[in-house]
């Protein structure tokens, strides 16, 4: 399926983490229209742009903290003023959210929330605004983590599925103005926290190496048929962005089985 959008400006944020970087290289040859990158970490900002493919004429690397408010006013009004309009945005607050609380009211308080989902909510706050302004509207992907939909053993479900509620609230709103919002769910070593997981590391220690350790994992139950990169989320991006694709409010979970 094409994204066959002419000219698309198009925003990541946490651009400089595996999911972010591999997202803004992949839309780089795409978003002809410009490409906004957005990290805390100016000097993470510059080294990754390096390795763009094919960028197009614009690109602009915002240094921001993406949880604060008033810069994130300022980053819309500078693609406003700079890009006149936004068609894709990539949502990736680069972390894992913890907090047990749900979105479930549209009457949002930025500092009610917790802070990864505060990071989603006002980077779709800015975002969508602009994308009205588009006949052909826009389309979000919110980049959040299997583990949100893998059922503990007492029954409970982790917090993190307050930012896929956020995303399916983005779609409600963004509807009746042809904004799209989905979520990319991926399960694996580039999700947020993998690497804070204490029996990773035991796997590691125990096979040599963290491919061996993931192969490991394969063989147990449930059985994982394979675990995704950052790199192989590229067809369901094309999906997700493509006009022809009439999908919102969606989570397309990606773990090679971890949440059976």
């Amino acid at each position: 399926m094409e994204t066959t959008r002419l000219n698309p400006v198009t925003l990541v944020t946490g651009a400089t983490t595996k999911f972010g970087a591999a997202c803004a290289r992949w839309l780089s040859p795409r978003s002809k229209g410009g490409l906004i990158l957005v990290d805390p970490d100016e000097d993470a900002l510059s080294r990754m742009a390096d390795t763009l493919p094919d960028p197009p004429e614009r690109v602009s690397m915002l240094a921001l903290d993406a949880s604060d408010e008033t810069r994130w006013a300022q980053a819309a009004s500078f693609i406003e003023s700079q890009y006149g309009r936004l068609d894709w945005a990539v949502v990736h607050t680069g972390a894992v959210v913890t907090h047990s609380e749900l979105i479930t009211d549209t009457d949002l308080r930025a500092d009610a929330l917790p802070a990864d989902l505060n990071i989603a909510y006002l980077t779709m706050r800015a975002a969508m605004p602009l994308m009205r302004k588009n006949i052909d509207g826009g389309s979000i992907i919110v980049s959040a983590s299997a583990g949100a939909l893998k059922t503990a053993p007492d029954g409970s479900v982790d917090g993190r599925t307050g930012l896929l509620q956020l995303m399916r609230m983005a779609a409600q709103v963004g509807a009746h103005e042809n904004i799209r919002a989905n979520a990319i769910a991926p399960g694996g070593p580039d999700t947020p926290g993998w690497a804070r997981l204490p029996w990773i590391d035991d796997l590691v220690r125990e096979f040599g190496s963290e491919r061996d350790a993931l192969d490991a994992v394969g063989q147990r139950n449930p059985p994982i048929a394979r675990y995704q990169g950052a790199e192989d989320m590229s067809r369901l991006i094309e999906l997700l962005l493509s006009d022809g694709a009439h999908m919102t409010g969606a989570t397309l979970v990606v773990d090679g089985g971890y949440t059976l």
